[in-house]
């Protein structure tokens, strides 16, 4: 990838049940051997929503209903030649049972509960998380 193709557009959600944390564990870069929110790349001509639904759906098995914009997040690394602009989503109506439906890229998905995260969270997911208290503490 070179620079004038750069910045790509991701996106995730975060998905909670019975205050539960879905995250799926990433065999690739960037970010490999981390836990994070599930989701994926924006396709061209496709909307935010329709991204984010689609690589819900892709990943997890997962149908969501409704979301509303949690944060954007950023993530630059020159020395990658990687730079995303990503908006998290809180899926506020899903339904369906959450497994791997991609076992090349993802190696595990587990509902955490909020107080027992694992160590190794990807970028996106730490400022969600703190996205999500700062929402909580308004």
């Amino acid at each position: 990838m070179t620079a004038d193709t750069l910045p790509r557009a991701g996106c995730g959600a975060v998905l909670l049940r019975e205050n539960c944390l879905l995250l799926v564990y990433r065999k690739r870069d960037p970010e490999r051997d981390h836990w994070g929110l599930p989701g994926g790349k924006v396709e061209p001509f496709e909307t935010l929503q329709q991204a984010v639904r689609r690589e819900i759906l892709e990943e997890t098995g997962l149908q969501i209903e409704r979301v509303s914009l949690l944060c954007i997040v950023d993530q630059i690394a020159p020395d990658r030649n990687e730079h995303w602009i990503a908006p998290v989503y809180i899926a506020e109506d899903f339904s369906g049972n959450a497994i791997v439906r991609e076992p090349e890229t993802l190696g595990d998905m587990k509902w955490f509960p909020l107080d027992q995260l694992p160590d190794r969270l990807t970028r996106a997911t730490q400022v969600a998380l703190l996205a999500m208290q700062d929402r909580d503490a308004s």
